[in-house]
């Protein structure tokens, strides 16, 4: 079986990365390195967002979740899908006029522009606050590769997370924001072809043995069988929020989500992506959420050193190895885009907002270029050191990056774009007081009864509200 699925991802590796080489030959300025230059279409830069957005985390880790939840796994696919329409419905229009109003290739810069009174200080603190998060993100992402590498092949998962890393630093390497959209279009749609047609043959397979997914979750565990988790009381709303709260983070405040926003070049192209977004991520969380209810009725509880392996043994189990092969290899697209889009935040953020705009460096557009491409190599590496050095998990990590950077920059978002008396010190106070109540807050078992997702949205908005009004601006922001 492992020579036929090995041989898959080799023609997938292949593929991906010439597809990027094919996009590097286009005539790359800085602008179209980092943003694309407004040359994508909209279903094109939607494929792109669901699958930057999703990740390893939807495809191991929320599968894996609901294994060893049951059905109140549900409120964070709710969360997460409803915070996705929204911005899609609401916030992509402002997005792309504001960026095409500023001419600006970044979140960080976009804010630094409305708030010149502080401008310089507003790209150090954001671009620090991506980069740190973000580093473990990308980390977490290769750590995904690791566990694929190891279920599927039983490889050394340092061997795993070093071929990961190699393919998704070409992707970004060679066409930068051109090559990482059209290898997230494939990859996003391999990935929706696990999550639908995995629960298909999973409940066939079920039916068809005389399974039963209710019997599996009345016995499964205390709680299984309860959409709010069998608890009560006051523990119904901690359960809710904790879960629903992934939907604060996709408020605008995720970089690599709104950089698709700022690339689309008009109306219609809007249209096409909210329509592509909104049918791609209601299939893949109701497939998501089935895998992992058809998991408990398949496999018994603790039949996992690692429930994030649950897909993949699921894969493995149910498919002949060709089939296999292709589904899998829906995983790997899930960690390579979101990855090599983590890269391009953190890459743009150092290279345009840090060197180009604060440190006022006079560089051509190829020397940009060249300077984003060894800025790529470099958080490839870093982040690589952490996947082979820490102990992550999928859920955990993601979850604290979706605080610290979402939690933190969707208000300041929300309020930039809504509320005219929000000030630059109120923009500071967002952004510092989201950064160290997130790393505060995780440090200590608060995390363990509100989570950080919510708690560091209202505690960063709050500041963001009592600094704009005790620190208002002298004069009326830009635009």
């Amino acid at each position: 079986m492992n020579n036929i699925i090995i041989v898959e991802f080799i023609l997938y590796f292949i593929v991906i990365i010439a597809i990027a080489y094919m996009a590097s030959r286009t005539k790359m300025s800085h602008s179209v390195f980092l943003l694309g230059g407004k040359q994508l279409p909209g279903w094109a830069l939607a494929f792109s967002e669901r699958a930057t957005g999703e990740s390893a985390w939807l495809l191991l880790g929320f599968t894996g979740f609901v294994f060893v939840t049951g059905l109140s796994g549900i409120w964070v696919a709710i969360g997460i899908a409803t915070g996705i329409i929204f911005a899609w419905l609401v916030l992509t229009r402002r997005f792309r006029e504001e960026a095409d109003k500023y001419n600006v290739l970044t979140l960080p810069d976009y804010l630094a522009i409305k708030f010149q009174a502080k401008a310089n200080i507003i790209r150090w603190l954001i671009s620090i606050l991506i980069a740190s998060f973000f580093m473990f993100y990308v980390g977490a992402q290769l750590a995904g590769a690791g566990k694929l590498f190891l279920t599927t092949f039983h490889m050394n998962e340092t061997t795993g997370i070093i071929i990961a890393t190699a393919v998704i630093m070409a992707t970004a390497y060679f066409g930068g924001f051109l090559s990482v959209v059209w290898t997230d279009m494939i990859q996003s749609i391999m990935m929706l072809l696990t999550l639908v047609f995995l629960p298909i043959v999973a409940l066939i397979y079920i039916g068809s043995n005389d399974l039963s997914i209710s019997t599996s979750l009345v016995t499964a565990g205390e709680g299984f069988d309860s959409w709010m988790g069998g608890v009560t009381g006051f523990a119904i709303g901690v359960l809710f929020f904790n879960n629903f709260s992934w939907f604060f983070g996709y408020l605008g405040g995720q970089p690599q989500l709104s950089a698709r926003f700022m690339a689309l070049k008009n109306d219609r192209e809007a249209k096409q992506g909210i329509t592509v977004a909104i049918i791609w991520t209601l299939l893949a969380y109701a497939g998501a959420f089935i895998i992992g209810l058809a998991a408990i009725a398949m496999y018994q509880q603790g039949s996992f050193s690692d429930v994030e392996t649950v897909l993949p043994h699921m894969i493995l189990d149910l498919m002949p190895p060709w089939i296999a092969g292709i589904l899998l290899a829906g995983i790997m697209a899930a960690i390579i885009t979101t990855a090599n889009s983590q890269l391009m935040v953190v890459t743009s953020s150092v290279s345009e907002d840090i060197i180009h705009k604060t440190l006022g460096m006079k560089l051509t557009d190829r020397q940009m270029v060249t300077l984003s491409r060894i800025i790529i190599l470099a958080v490839g590496i870093v982040g690589m050191i952490i996947a082979l050095t820490s102990e992550s998990l999928l859920y955990l990590v993601v979850s604290w990056a979706w605080a610290g950077v979402g939690g933190t920059l969707s208000p300041a978002i929300l309020m930039t774009f809504f509320w005219k008396k929000y000030s630059s010190s109120g923009l500071i106070a967002t952004v510092v007081s989201g950064f160290v109540f997130t790393v505060l807050w995780i440090s200590t078992p608060l995390d363990g009864i509100i989570t950080s997702r919510f708690s560091t949205f209202f505690i960063a908005a709050i500041f963001g509200i009592l600094f704009s009004f005790l620190l208002p601006d002298k004069k009326e922001q830009t635009g």
